[in-house]
């Protein structure tokens, strides 16, 4: 059973660093899925929030209730623990880091989404 557990935290910390990613670079899949904008802009309001307002990801306490479960109170060995671990948790993260990365997520999004109207404009205007 402690296995099982484990394999789901890992699982969960799989789920969250594709999220982040989501966050920073889903505005990129408008241009070739445009309706992902409706699926991408609350992820990216949700990733800002949480990071500019420092408000928990309800991620991050079902990980470690899951770990608890297993009996894993610390991260140990394994390539999940290992290399997306710190990704997701990076070590000496600050307040305003925090701050810095909630900004970095606005700043990308407005940019992909500015480019991608002004290409709609454009393609709205060759027709």
């Amino acid at each position: 059973m402690d296995l099982t557990y484990r394999l789901a935290a890992d699982a969960v910390v799989v789920i969250h660093l594709l999220f982040i990613l989501f966050v920073f670079l889903g505005g990129l899949t408008l241009f070739r899925w445009p309706r992902m904008i409706w699926v991408h802009v609350p992820a990216a309001l949700w990733g800002g929030a949480v990071e500019l307002f420092a408000a928990p990801c309800p991620l991050t306490p079902l990980e470690n209730h899951l770990r608890f479960a297993g009996n894993a109170g610390t991260y140990s060995g394994g390539f999940i623990d290992h290399y997306i671990m710190p990704i997701v948790y990076p070590p000496g993260l600050t307040r305003e880091i925090q701050v810095g990365l909630g900004v970095l997520v606005v700043a990308i999004n407005f940019t992909l989404y500015f480019q991608f109207l002004k290409r709609k404009r454009r393609e709205k205007a060759g027709t």
